[in-house]
């Protein structure tokens, strides 16, 4: 159970806001106790506004919402660290995090992940991945099988553009089929980082 020391920064302590999934950085608040009790009931962060003099629910005029993950405590008890899965942009300039220029651009699997994701709990008419999910785990589990086949023919030949199509089709199929099982690839990496302990 957190037990933060508000009293340290006068009722007000920082809370650092990461994504769950790419671990970036994307911006930073504050929290006072009832909106960290309210971020706990509700499972969106939500801030004490210095400016307005008020909690602040992220998203909650721009549907841009922080869906909480996890929260930490610092060893001193005085800085939040909150891990979360964003729902669009996390900065009000459109972009992923408030430290960067980069519109919506990442590195890792993180958007393809949450965009399964969010198919997944809110499906999509004419969508491909609700389609397939729709057709069960038998159906997803082959449409791997299939993918990773072309990918190995693939990469027989020197093809840049067929081979990285077909890597870019294997990696999607392998992330819905996680998804379909109920899981995601940090439960992956998990295994992967046991394995070299």
């Amino acid at each position: 159970m957190l037990q933060p020391n508000f009293e340290k920064g006068n009722g007000l302590l920082p809370a650092i806001i990461q994504d769950f999934h790419s671990q970036k950085v994307l911006m930073l608040g504050y929290m006072n106790e009832e909106s960290l009790e309210k971020t706990r009931n509700e499972g969106k962060v939500t801030f004490y506004s210095r400016s307005k003099q008020r909690l602040w629910t992220k998203g909650e005029t721009s549907g841009n919402f922080l869906m909480v993950k996890h929260i930490e405590l610092d060893c001193d008890k005085d800085t939040l660290l909150i891990h979360v899965a964003p729902v669009g942009p996390a900065c009000h300039t459109g972009t992923d995090t408030c430290f960067g220029d980069k519109q919506n651009k990442s590195t890792d699997l993180g958007f393809l992940e949450r965009t399964i994701q969010e198919r997944k709990a809110n499906p999509k008419p004419g969508s491909y991945t609700n389609d397939l999910l729709n057709k069960g785990i038998n159906k997803v589990a082959q449409k791997v099988g299939e993918e990773a086949v072309e990918l190995v023919i693939e990469a027989k030949d020197d093809n840049e553009e067929l081979f990285l199509n077909e890597a870019s089709d294997l990696m999607y199929h392998y992330l819905v089929l996680l998804a379909a099982k109920g899981y995601e690839l940090n439960d992956v990496i998990d295994v992967l980082k046991e394995r070299h302990k």
